[in-house]
């Protein structure tokens, strides 16, 4: 199920637009859950790119201070075709201090530098402001209709294309892990797991809201807001209802992992029915290790406000908590084309028909 197939909340947007015309059309800054301790042999950088991914920041501030590059670490993976505002941290130990102003270039700028005690781990992250915009926009009244809809309800809490690479080779290449395929690396192991685990929130999801829409069933394994944290829902009475009303609680669809599914009743019987054709994929990540989870159904932007410009140009402002993905909020606005993907696609093409013609010469 490809992410153009997954059920739509508020029904399948009207509105055509280009989404990462250039670079300063997706802006996104990380937001901190602590402040910096200012002393300690760690560095807390602040940093503001355009047109670097992670790993070429990594590599820039490895080399600039003389560390390893597993001495930089970041709280989050970010796009490179976008400008971000991003925390990394470089372990040096020592009272030296690299004069790390002296990089500021035209992809990169050091917003802050600071003293930290700890080191910056991956997920360390309250969550990301984004500031998007969308042009050539055909429907202007139907997108409008749509940012007051989700603002009231929200979206489908799917994990976004990113999340299964390029064609989806991530999603295939941790399928072909459950069947044999060896995989050394670490952190490529985690991700193809990771692409998965999520296919499966995504599809259980999208049956969800597509059989139930936002209704309630008996077992439900609700979340409380802002938490990890869940119990079961055996029936739904007054009281929960109005706690769910009040989004003191939400409904959740399964992060698949061993040990017993954590709804009961309806719901783990629906979940159960979704869930049957994908025996191997549930094996797979049992025998990984992970845990049985859940994760939010629905996604909830805070602080949504847009503008419009001229006739086809939209700025749509937002933030979001961390591990939620803003192209999940604009498939419920739009029926976009992400421009830089287009363009990537393109280049691929044409060097494969090189490659061919060379190839025949």
């Amino acid at each position: 199920m490809t992410m153009i197939e997954l059920h739509y909340l508020h029904g399948k947007p009207a509105s055509k637009a280009d989404l990462r015309t250039q670079n300063s059309d997706f802006i996104v800054q990380e937001i901190l859950p602590f402040g910096p301790t200012g002393e300690g042999e760690h560095h807390l950088l602040h940093i503001r790119k355009d047109g670097l991914n992670t790993a070429d920041v990594v590599k820039i501030l490895s080399g600039f201070a003389h560390v390893h590059p597993k001495e930089v670490t970041y709280a989050g993976q970010k796009d490179k075709n976008a400008i971000t505002e991003q925390w990394f941290g470089v372990r040096i130990p020592g009272k030296d201090t690299p004069d790390w102003a002296s990089l500021n270039c035209e992809e990169l700028t050091i917003l802050s530098s600071h003293r930290h005690s700890k080191k910056l781990r991956i997920g360390a992250l309250a969550g990301n402001r984004f500031s998007l915009t969308l042009r050539n926009v055909t429907d202007m009244p139907d997108v409008i209709t749509r940012l007051g809809l989700i603002n009231e309800t929200g979206v489908p809490n799917y994990f976004g294309e990113q999340r299964f690479g390029h064609d989806g080779k991530n999603l295939i290449f941790g399928r072909q892990m459950f069947t044999g395929r060896k995989v050394k690396d670490r952190k490529k192991r985690s991700m193809y797991l990771s692409s998965v685990r999520s296919y499966l929130f995504n599809y259980v999801t999208s049956f969800r809201l597509a059989e139930h829409g936002l209704g309630k069933l008996d077992g439900d394994s609700v979340m409380l807001a802002g938490s990890r944290s869940y119990f079961v829902a055996e029936q739904w009475d007054d009281a929960l209802l109005k706690r769910l009303d009040e989004k003191d609680i939400q409904l959740s669809a399964p992060m698949w992992g061993r040990g017993a599914p954590l709804p009961q009743g309806d719901a783990e019987k629906f979940e159960t029915k979704v869930l049957a054709e994908f025996d191997t994929d549930r094996d797979g990540l049992e025998h990984a290790g992970l845990e049985q989870e859940r994760r939010p159904l629905l996604l909830e932007p805070q602080h949504l406000s847009y503008e419009v410009e001229g006739d086809d140009v939209i700025v749509i402002k937002f933030a979001l908590p961390a591990g939620s993905f803003a192209t999940s909020v604009l498939r419920e606005v739009f029926d976009y084309e992400d421009v830089k993907d287009r363009e990537f696609r393109q280049r691929q093409i044409e060097r494969r028909e090189q490659e061919q013609a060379q190839a025949e010469t």
